[in-house]
């Protein structure tokens, strides 16, 4: 399989093609205002994933070809749909796999190839306004939060992604995950830790925020809901819940403990289609696991999710 073309600021689209209007967040919910979005931007974890699954480390082509299959089979049922510009942004967009919003990953990863991200900065390359005119209607940015001496370097990282999606006239969709200072993990509180990135972070005004499950979505869903509505408190700004970090089969609780607090949805991955990497028939294996997930997961989000605008 070939690598489709990217969308970087060296090959611009051509003049001929129009700028569609400024985009909203209706562009990435669904008609009951809450979101149920698909996480397809994985790249050394999800060659991690292809390794543990199948014993031996994938090519690029592999990974490209997962994500299209995902597109391709859940993407039709995701409100919105997030992808990286290295492995498939340009062919999603162009053959237009995803009738929901299509959003783009602008983080460049700082990630060891058997190890997790560890920090992350924007990736200068993309363009993002011919990535807009391609499709996307929102960006997102992963930022990895720690309380250590690079905190306002990440803030002001943050805030560098806001201003340039507002200039490009794409969403912003910051995304913040909170990790202990090495040396000193025995002190990690998770929880709280979660709320003062959200608190940081959010505050800059993305126009959707991202955030881990408190007590790692590990909890009688009472005692998840009074988390999640104490991470609320903290949050100025429509926000979703992401996947990592959950147990797959307890995510749908951790999802409507987090919608019945406040939130408006969730932007996820991993709990809708990690056990289908390295299967032998990627295409039957997502329509008969994950699409199943994903509808139940809509319907718990149009059940218990705070409207994106009735915030």
């Amino acid at each position: 399989m070939t690598r489709p073309d990217t969308i970087r600021s060296e090959h611009p689209l051509t003049s001929q093609e129009t700028t569609p209007p400024t985009p909203t967040l209706d562009l990435l919910a669904r008609p009951s205002g809450g979101f149920a979005m698909v996480a397809m931007d994985q790249r050394e974890s999800l060659r991690q994933m292809f390794a543990a699954a199948t014993g031996r480390r994938v090519d690029d082509d592999t990974l490209t070809g997962f994500k299209l299959a995902v597109a391709r089979e859940a993407g039709p049922h995701a409100s919105g749909f997030l992808i990286d510009q290295e492995y498939g942004f340009g062919q999603v967009a162009a053959e237009g796999m995803v009738p929901g919003g299509l959003i783009i990953a602008v983080d460049s990863l700082r990630q060891a190839p058997d190890g997790p991200v560890e920090d992350t900065s924007i990736d200068g390359t993309i363009d993002l306004a011919a990535a807009r005119r391609a499709g996307a209607v929102a960006a997102k940015l992963l930022l990895i939060w720690r309380d250590d001496e690079h905190r306002q370097r990440r803030l002001e990282t943050a805030a560098a992604f806001v201003r340039r999606c507002a200039e490009a006239g794409v969403l912003s969709v910051l995304e913040g995950v909170a990790k202990p200072v090495q040396g000193r993990e025995a002190e990690f509180d998770g929880s709280a830790a979660i709320r003062e990135a959200a608190a940081e972070l959010a505050g800059l005004r993305p126009g959707l925020y991202k955030a881990q499950v408190p007590l790692g979505g590990a909890a009688p869903e009472d005692r998840l809901a009074e988390e999640c509505a104490r991470l609320d408190e903290a949050i100025p700004v429509p926000w979703v819940v992401l996947s990592q970090g959950v147990e797959r089969d307890d995510f749908p609780a951790a999802v409507r403990a987090a919608c019945r607090s406040g939130a408006s949805g969730m932007l996820a991955g991993r709990a809708i289609w990690s056990d289908v990497v390295g299967s032998e028939d990627t295409a039957a294996e997502l329509r008969t696991r994950s699409v199943p997930r994903l509808l139940r997961l809509a319907s718990i989000v149009d059940t218990y999710a705070r409207p994106w605008n009735a915030r």
